[in-house]
């Protein structure tokens, strides 16, 4: 899915859209990103705990949910304002831009894909990553 066709928010497009899936007497199958990727990752986080608490500078991902729920928190970088929330559930998929702080906090044990636009490798995504305090850990 193509950042431009998400779901304009309070600040930026962050919920995902999806197609209508593709079936047949097979199964279906649901699109999920047609963009460039270059990481994919499969997470799972216990309910409570929170990740992310950063933005990158030029990076992109994708969240696609696939069991449980979490908090998704918001808001460009640099913004004195209170971040908004989205609740996202099982099967459905946020985008997070560059320039973007976010935090997500775990509502239910949960399993996701996270999708991004440039690799994982410790020394590329570190030099990309700005660490903050958009929510407490605790």
């Amino acid at each position: 899915m193509n950042p431009s066709k998400a779901e304009d928010s309070a600040h930026e497009k962050v919920r995902v859209h999806l197609p209508e899936p593709l079936s047949d007497a097979r199964g279906t199958i649901q699109p999920l990103v047609d963009d460039e990727i270059k990481s994919a990752q499969l997470i799972s986080s216990k309910a409570g705990s929170v990740r992310a608490n950063h933005y990158h500078k030029t990076d992109y991902h994708y969240m696609y949910l696939l069991t449980g729920a979490f908090d998704y928190y918001h808001r460009p970088t640099g913004s004195s304002e209170e971040p908004s929330c989205v609740r996202v559930c099982a099967g459905e998929m946020v985008f997070t831009p560059p320039m973007v702080e976010h935090a997500v906090r775990f509502v239910e044990d949960t399993t996701f894909v996270n999708f991004a636009g440039r690799r994982r490798d410790q020394d590329s995504y570190e030099s990309d990553l700005v660490r903050i305090k958009l929510i407490p850990t605790d």
